[in-house]
């Protein structure tokens, strides 16, 4: 998704990418952001560019982690993409009309669905918290513990099997999105869009398809 500096993304350049180069791009950009290499860019120029319209190439469903913002470790601007955050990158009805949106009305190429290392989400689920709404946020996550297979120590102090069970939540999310939007089921079937599950590890700063 280059560009001239200071521009946004515009409508021409968005619908020229495949869906397959849209992830590609992501995964580039992570890619500079892991070396230091980030392209220069001009925020100011990006956010009046868009002023008068938005052609994001993808929408991605990330964690609510302060460690995960992803412009800045994808290496993408303003205008980009299309960002839904929530704990533990659960999916919901709410979520799945705005990437219905950002596919089908707003034209968006790819569905990136990103848990994470150490995901607090996880944890919580995995020690049974009871806190409020958040109560059911984490029941969520109940099956992707249940389904992920380990068998070392199989508690929220284990890294290894915290990491294991985002990893099993991202798949399902992932696959959820598939199951309960026909909509973007059947863009993807098409070859319009694409739908991909990543882990980004909060150590090395590096995005991996899953």
């Amino acid at each position: 998704m280059r560009r001239v500096r200071g521009a946004s993304l515009t409508e021409a350049q968005r619908d020229s990418l495949t869906p397959d180069q849209v992830v590609k791009a992501f995964l580039d950009g992570n890619a500079r952001f892991v070396l230091g290499t980030q392209r220069d860019r001009d925020f100011l120029g990006e956010m009046k560019s868009s002023a008068e319209g938005q052609y994001p190439a993808l929408i991605v469903l990330s964690c609510i982690d302060s460690r995960t913002p992803v412009e800045v470790i994808s290496d993408l601007g303003i205008g980009d993409t299309f960002n839904a955050k929530v704990a533990g990158n659960a999916v919901n009805d709410d979520i799945l009309g705005s990437m219905e949106y950002a596919c089908a009305v707003a034209g968006a190429k790819a569905v990136l669905v990103m848990g994470h290392t150490s995901c607090g989400a996880i944890k919580g689920a995995i020690d049974n918290v009871v806190l409020g709404n958040l109560t059911l946020l984490l029941a969520r996550f109940k099956t992707a513990i249940d389904e992920t297979v380990y068998e070392g120590a199989r508690t929220s102090k284990n890294a290894d099997f915290v990491d294991l069970v985002a990893r099993t939540q991202v798949l399902k999310s992932a696959q959820q999105v598939r199951e309960r939007s026909a909509v973007l089921a059947n863009l993807e079937a098409e070859g319009k869009i694409r739908i991909v599950a990543s882990m980004y590890d909060i150590a090395s700063g590096t995005v991996a398809l899953v």
